[in-house]
């Protein structure tokens, strides 16, 4: 979509000087660049997800801006894949749940059992305490399953008999769903799906990289996820994602994304428009774009060009369920409706 006016509009002089990497190396004591260690963990998820290059920079921006990831696919065509290689590349632990129709709530955030010693019950962690938590076919499992996950993937915590457990730090959650088509599976409940930053399709690979990915299979030399070194530590990925809340957003594009909100929830052609919790996702996938790219302000294509991913999943159109290509349709005619105005500029305004 190519709705933005110039970016330099969209950013005072003095916000265009600075530097995040300036900014971030005094604060912190970076080593390197911050972007570095993303370019590099950006090149280490392409080459296992080949040709899906613009793919693996949103998931990196979903889950840098503190997000959960929602995977609509056919099988076999990385999902797991994916989930697995974020998961090595950020260190730390991993679990992958597949979810069932048997699937208890219990069996995902755990439960609390006879301590050995006989002095009473004790709470046993479920597979949801982990850094990456992969949930396979989440819309296998019922509706009462899936509400388990609502307090994690919204508070970062779990309630075990009215105590709280928090998750660890950092965590990131990606869950992948087969399309209703396929036998044994079930709709999302919408709080379910709000809760997810964004959705995204991997789709098949072209003729050329089917090619490329046959030949490194035949030769041996086809890079194994299991073998990935972390690239980012715990305390420096926790860092970025304090830093980019710092990103800065003109007025004219904070009263954009209201404007759009605002024409969703009086359109009659919606049952559910998007909420608070949406746009919120939208700021933060924007701000992480920008401090990807290594700018301390964002512009109005770091919001058009993640709309359909973090907006559409989110919506209800009148008389059509889970039609995921109709709701993305409709986000990109809402933004081509909505006029982006500029407005009063500068701090604090």
């Amino acid at each position: 979509m190519n709705l933005s006016s110039p970016s330099s509009s969209y950013i005072d002089a003095d916000y265009r000087s600075n530097s995040l990497r300036d900014k971030s190396a005094e604060s912190y004591g970076w080593v390197q660049p911050p972007q570095m260690l993303l370019h590099r963990f950006q090149a280490k998820l392409h080459g296992q997800l080949l040709g899906k290059q613009a793919v693996a920079n949103k998931v990196i921006i979903c889950l840098l801006a503190g997000g959960h990831l929602l995977i609509e696919d056919v099988p076999g065509v990385g999902k797991t894949l994916l989930a697995t290689s974020i998961a090595r590349l950020l260190g730390g632990t991993f679990h992958r749940i597949q979810f069932t129709a048997d699937l208890m709530p219990a069996d995902i955030v755990g439960g609390m059992v006879l301590d050995h010693s006989g002095r009473g019950l004790t709470y046993r962690e479920g597979p949801i305490m982990a850094n990456v938590v992969l949930a396979d076919e989440l819309n296998r499992a019922s509706s009462r399953t899936q509400s388990a996950l609502l307090e994690a993937l919204e508070h970062g915590s779990v309630s075990i008999e009215g105590v709280s457990h928090p998750l660890p730090t950092p965590f990131a959650f990606i869950a992948t769903q087969n399309p209703l088509r396929y036998e044994g599976t079930n709709r999302l409940i919408e709080a379910q799906l709000d809760r997810f930053m964004m959705q995204i399709s991997i789709g098949y690979p072209n003729q050329e990289t089917e090619r490329e990915l046959l030949g490194q299979f035949a030769s041996g030399a086809r890079p194994k996820a299991e073998q990935l070194r972390a690239v980012i530590s715990h305390d420096d990925w926790i860092q970025m994602q304090r830093e980019l809340e710092a990103v800065y957003v003109h007025p004219s594009l904070l009263a954009y994304m209201s404007d759009v909100a605002a024409a969703s929830r009086q359109d009659a052609n919606l049952t559910l428009a998007l909420s608070p919790r949406a746009l919120r996702d939208w700021l933060r996938a924007a701000q992480a774009s920008a401090y990807v790219q290594g700018r301390g302000y964002i512009v109005p294509d770091d919001l058009l060009e993640l709309a359909e991913n973090v907006l559409a999943h989110r919506i209800e159109l009148t008389g059509i369920r889970q039609a995921s290509t109709q709701k993305r349709d409709y986000i990109v005619q809402l933004l081509q409706r909505i006029p982006l105005v500029m407005r009063s500029k500068g701090r604090g305004q």
